[in-house]
């Protein structure tokens, strides 16, 4: 059956004070602290409704009321605003911001933030590689036969390799080895270079051709072969404040999952642009988180997305306030990456 506007405002106040006291509500505690219009006795049979269609429980005899991962869900798909970060939230996070140095900095000082702000466990993706383009491809001289390549893409990141030459190289032979990368794979997508590689090789003259092929070899490695993506990870000891057990009444399953980057990826990766998700208990797929939720989105540039962040925590969270803040961390870190 579809629920009434009034069922749906009892549903959401009994949301938000379990969220802050921690303890079942009753119906008498719903009519002092909320103004609904009705007496307590309508609130029971409301309430009886609500529990009836499996939007909340009664943890035990003769207790209030708390809701169920159901509950938590209408909540979230009901929500008409999303709670606005108070200005004193939004300066906290361009001070915590401003000054990040490089991509490092900035991913870590993103994780600790949503960790601070949410008072959850937050986790950051870098930027993908594979989402990401060509910025530029430097050469260094190491020594007359060996270089490194360093590589730096479009989101900041910046990946190193050595490249061992088959015979000597001159300063001029290096420039224009440089010249010649630049010129075929600046502004091109990581996944799109494969062949302009193949053909850097074809082009070259006999001459320079086993010295291209040895840096075509390791530029290969560096442009498409880093398949592994990298997390940034904050605000585990937020765990212990409680709400993140399962049934046995232990963190351990939560923080075994925690340790496992595929199951993070899975968390916070292939979002839509300026989307936000939120998984709640057993919605989520991995056994482990559900006792959990998880609010993530998608950041990047514009309307490109580069990487996930979210973060992780009990179900009896404050989901309003969680969306707002996980939502303007993603927009802050995008604009930081626009900016570069």
């Amino acid at each position: 059956m579809s629920l009434d506007d009034r069922k749906l405002e009892v549903l959401r106040a009994i949301v938000e004070d379990y969220v802050e006291t921690q303890e079942p509500v009753g119906s008498k505690a719903l009519v002092d602290r909320h103004k609904l219009g009705v007496s307590p006795a309508t609130v029971r049979n409301d309430m009886a409704v609500l529990e009836e269609e499996g939007y909340i429980r009664q943890p035990h005899t003769s207790a209030g009321r708390v809701p169920t991962d159901a509950g938590y869900r209408l909540f979230v798909d009901r929500l008409t605003k999303i709670k606005p970060l108070s200005p004193a939230e939004r300066r906290a996070i361009e001070r915590f911001m401003v000054g990040a140095v490089d991509l490092d900095d900035v991913v870590h000082r993103t994780v600790r933030l949503l960790a601070q702000l949410t008072r959850h466990v937050a986790v950051v993706q870098y930027p993908s590689l594979s989402r990401s383009a060509v910025r530029h491809l430097e050469l260094v001289p190491i020594s007359t036969t060996r270089l490194m390549l360093v590589m730096i893409t479009d989101t900041g990141r910046v990946e190193q390799r050595l490249v061992e030459m088959p015979g000597p190289l001159a300063e001029g032979d290096v420039w224009e080895l440089r010249r010649r990368v630049n010129e075929k794979l600046a502004g091109q997508r990581l996944a799109d270079t494969p062949p302009l590689v193949q053909t850097l090789v074809e082009e070259c003259d006999a001459g320079r051709r086993a010295t291209m092929t040895c840096l075509a070899s390791v530029l290969l490695e560096t442009l498409v072969e880093r398949s592994e993506e990298r997390l940034a990870l904050a605000g585990t000891a937020n765990l212990t404040r409680g709400g993140v057990l399962d049934f046995q009444g232990t963190l351990r399953p939560v923080l075994e999952a925690l340790e496992e980057e595929v199951i993070l990826l899975k968390l916070i990766g292939d979002l839509e642009p300026r989307t936000t998700r939120v998984l709640i208990g057993d919605e989520n797929q991995i056994d482990n988180l559900r006792s959990a939720s998880v609010v993530s989105s998608g950041y990047g540039p514009g309307t490109t997305i580069v990487g996930g962040l979210g973060v992780l925590g009990p179900t009896r969270m404050d989901y309003p306030g969680t969306i707002a803040t996980v939502r303007a961390v993603a927009r802050y870190v995008g604009d930081l990456l626009a900016q570069n």
